[in-house]
């Protein structure tokens, strides 16, 4: 086996952190993760050094500008970054590296790393209701921010077509199979005329339920 780097994109509540902790808890001599830097507070439950280093802004700057980052990005107003002393360190334990990372660091992995050396998997549920649905179940967001994060899904779907491929998180085990399949190269097509005319409809779909969002938001101001 040769060792790749595994970057798994989604929008906002696509499933995409589940799914990676799912393959390596699965799959621990096959897949490992790197912790990645991050500017924001911890949430409940949450360590650092485990699913994030938490950082102040001005040391992860101070680390942008000493290149130790293969790839970095600003999401919701917060500093994210993937360390490449992280991702070596997977690679050289003969694993492949799991990035929980944005559509912006996905880019940058891809340049830096273009395939077979990496695979980048965009990742959605097949209902865009669904993923409107558990960013509400969180009960974080207020109506605004819920629209941004609406707003934001549909600004990454528009980045879909540069992955290598998607798939669909309807069910984790099936969605965890997918994606070794993917890494794995077990024959598992790349993409389909059926999945672009899907990721379309997808889009027109969201785009309602953002207008429908701001309208609510609109009408709780009045």
């Amino acid at each position: 086996m040769i060792p790749r780097i595994v970057v798994l994109s989604a929008p906002s509540g696509g499933g995409k952190t589940t799914i990676a902790k799912a393959v390596r808890e699965k799959y621990p001599e096959r897949f490992g993760f790197s912790v990645s830097a991050t500017t924001r507070k911890p949430r409940v439950g949450e360590q650092d050094g485990v699913d994030y280093h938490f950082w102040e802004r001005q040391r992860f700057l101070d680390e942008v500008k000493a290149g130790r980052f293969l790839e970095h990005a600003e999401y919701g107003g917060e500093l994210y970054g993937t360390l490449k002393t992280e991702v070596e360190r997977v690679l050289q334990a003969g694993r492949h590296v799991l990035l929980d990372i944005e559509v912006e660091g996905a880019r940058q992995v891809r340049e830096q790393h273009p395939p077979p050396r990496s695979v980048s998997i965009f990742i959605l549920p097949s209902d865009p209701r669904v993923l409107v649905e558990r960013l509400q179940n969180r009960k974080t967001e207020s109506p605004k921010e819920m629209k941004q994060r609406i707003d934001r899904a549909r600004y990454e779907l528009h980045q879909a077509a540069a992955f290598d491929h998607w798939i669909r998180n309807d069910n984790l085990d099936e969605a965890v199979k997918d994606v070794v399949a993917v890494v794995e190269e077990k024959g598992r097509p790349r993409r389909t005329a059926q999945d672009l005319n899907w990721l379309n409809e997808y889009g027109y779909e969201l785009q309602r339920i953002a207008q429908q969002v701001f309208d609510e938001l609109r009408q709780g101001k009045g």
